[in-house]
């Protein structure tokens, strides 16, 4: 027991690590985990807001000579990272209890009162020390319950930002609430500095820090109050985080300079620099409309119970115990939950969970101080309190396991090198689907060097002017003969990503133009092939063409363009995808895609007369991808 509350915090984070590590991927998974991963790897440009601290200390954990495929030492990180968050976060709340009155000078402690209540040396210490426990008690409490709520257990599972978003900001949180309690002028300016670092810290990261301003201003000013040696702090904080995040900040221009494989935004000069740490290409999905608003609150509303189930109920009581004993820290708390979820609320994106991480941290941090109002009753046996909590706590990881666990996930390595390995050496493949294997593309061609000779091209990124810069380097040969059509694209172009006013007629004119030209341009020294989200959506509403004389033909994933108009082979569909038993939506529509474009393959053999191929690729689908609905023209060969 000695050990256990000397080393509480510790063995805490070491606890939930373990627990993190059957739930770790061992690949990449949806969305942005292939390109992160190849961005540290590599040291390149990730998408905005760039991330250069997430990049440079993960470039650095990834030279570590390990005996681990790239990905999954990378994805280890994201647990060292969570795991560490819930040791600085059991670290915060203990500290905030044993300072309990420094939020609230009109109420004495708990452990104030029972001093005086009782005189005796034995009596005194047992008091001490039952006080002492019951703090250690609610902080691990609090701890676990963050630890493996739904969203943030995520989080430690692959390569994303945010594990290293939310370990920064608990240590904000840590350094505040410290500089908050300590009145010892010399250490008090000391602490406030070690915050005014680690904010920087957090906005090098992930520009959300910024949710917490509202709680950190309101904290400053009730310590202080506005005044001339509040005012100096505050400049000297201005000072050293300044510097900082400029420091971190110019690994992007620096890098971008070198030309990296992947130079997301090609950040060479200041105005590219702000585009991308702003995020301007995203801000379209801000305070969009009260629709979308709405959408995200019930959301948000709907998810708190998956999050932390019967907790939810301690975080209420401990909101109302805050509210009482330390009115201080309950504001703070509350603004902070607040900004966070009115700001989430009203972006409208489909992953916005994550946006959500500091409101669930506040939330915790309730159900910590809840357990604490609950132990300060009388008649409270601690024993049986512990057996509920615990019972609270196997509920809350036996319903969130599942939903968190990506220990079998292969489906987004054996998809992009299934789909990949389809096509002749040389290919061009035309797509955006980028949660799907365009991301993870970016990990195993150019980190494990897979099939780097295919050149992907993504759809939508082709409307923004640095990845012509990209692909030139990348892909020498492959635009040499858009030179001008790309220039012209490039002058349109530059009103709009400024934000003023643009032709959009004439953009979407000379985009168009291009798609056709890297057609027109390479199907003679290459073969090429397109996405069926290509051809079902642009090309069928006129918005891509192929050059004159060209089809489609359809292949094993894709769609291969040719100008022969009888019957073209395709490989037999004897390739391997690993689906998990408890899928997601992501997963669920590699299941969608690649079961209709076995479907069309096997539409074009009966087309051509070639039945009992068709049935290779009926059959396939009916044994790997039984949730495919077969369309009625192949309904007959399930018959026979």
């Amino acid at each position: 027991m000695n050990l256990f509350k000397k080393y509480y915090h510790i063995i805490t984070g070491i606890f939930v690590f373990l627990v993190y590590l059957f739930t770790l991927a061992p690949s990449v998974i949806q969305i942005d985990s292939g390109e992160l991963a190849a961005v540290q790897a590599t040291l390149g440009i990730a998408h905005p807001t760039g991330y250069p601290l997430y990049t440079l200390v993960g470039y650095l954990f990834s030279i570590l000579p390990l005996p681990f495929t790239k990905i999954f030492q990378l994805n280890i990180l994201a647990a060292i990272y969570c795991a560490i968050s819930v040791l600085v976060f059991v670290t915060t709340i203990k500290f905030t209890l044993d300072n309990w009155t420094s939020f609230n000078k009109l109420v004495k402690s708990e452990t104030d009162k029972s001093k005086k209540q009782k005189k005796g040396k034995i009596e005194k210490e047992k008091i001490e020390s039952f006080l002492e426990l019951s703090k250690i008690i609610s902080a691990v409490f609090g701890g676990l319950v963050l630890a493996f709520s739904k969203t943030f257990w995520f989080q430690s599972t692959s390569v994303e930002v945010y594990s290293l978003h939310v370990l920064l900001i608990s240590i904000i949180i840590f350094f505040l609430l410290k500089a908050f309690i300590i009145s010892t002028k010399e250490k008090e300016s000391k602490i406030w500095f070690y915050f005014a670092l680690v904010l920087a810290l957090g906005f090098t990261n992930h520009m959300t820090t910024l949710l917490i301003l509202p709680g950190i201003a309101y904290l400053y000013l009730a310590r202080y109050k506005p005044s001339s040696s509040s005012f100096k702090r505050i400049v000297l904080m201005i000072g050293i985080f300044i510097p900082v995040l400029i420091l971190i900040y110019s690994y992007l221009p620096i890098r971008a300079s070198q030309s990296p494989v992947l130079n997301w935004g090609n950040t060479i000069d200041l105005e590219r620099i702000l585009r991308h740490v702003s995020g301007k290409q995203y801000q379209v999905w801000l305070f969009s409309s009260t629709e979308a608003t709405k959408k995200q609150l019930v959301y948000f509303i709907e998810s708190l119970p998956g999050e932390f189930t019967f907790v939810l109920i301690l975080a209420v009581a401990g909101m109302i115990f805050s509210l009482i004993k330390a009115r201080r820290l309950f504001i703070f708390l509350l603004i902070t939950f607040l900004s966070t979820v009115l700001y989430s609320i009203n972006y409208d994106i489909n992953d916005i969970d994550a946006y959500f991480l500091l409101a669930y941290i506040v939330l915790a941090f309730f159900a910590a101080i809840g357990v604490l109002s609950i132990i300060n009753r009388k008649n409270i046996s601690l024993k049986l309190l512990i057996s509920i909590l615990m019972l609270f706590l196997v509920i809350q990881v036996y319903l969130n396991f599942a939903k968190v666990n990506q220990s079998e996930v292969y489906t987004f390595e054996d998809y992009t090198k299934e789909l990949i390995d389809s096509v002749p050496e040389n290919s061009i493949i035309m797509s955006y689907q980028w949660d799907y294997f365009i991301s993870a593309s970016y990990y195993y061609q150019h980190v494990e060097g897979y099939r780097n000779d295919v050149t992907i091209i993504d759809k939508e990124l082709l409307r923004r002017s640095w990845y012509f810069n990209q692909l030139d380097n990348n892909n020498p040969d492959l635009l040499k003969n858009l030179r001008s059509d790309i220039d012209h694209f490039k002058t349109a172009l530059r009103p709009f990503e400024r934000n003023e006013t643009f032709n959009a007629n004439l953009l979407e004119s000379l985009f168009r133009k291009i798609m056709t030209g890297i057609v027109a341009e390479n199907i003679d020294q290459r073969d090429i092939y397109i996405a069926q989200e290509l051809y079902e959506n642009e090309m069928q509403r006129g918005e891509f063409s192929l050059p004159p004389g060209y089809t489609l033909a359809p292949d094993l994933f894709l769609l291969k363009v040719t100008k022969e108009k009888n019957y073209i082979p395709a490989a037999d569909p004897n390739f391997t995808i690993r689906f998990p038993a408890n899928g997601n939506i992501y997963i669920d529509n590699i299941q969608k895609i690649v079961g209709a474009a076995l479907a069309r393959r096997a539409i074009y053999e009966m087309n051509f007369g070639m039945t009992d191929k068709a049935k290779l690729y009926v059959d396939k689908i009916i044994n790997e991808f039984p949730n495919y609905k077969l369309p009625p023209a192949l309904a007959q060969l399930v018959k026979n």
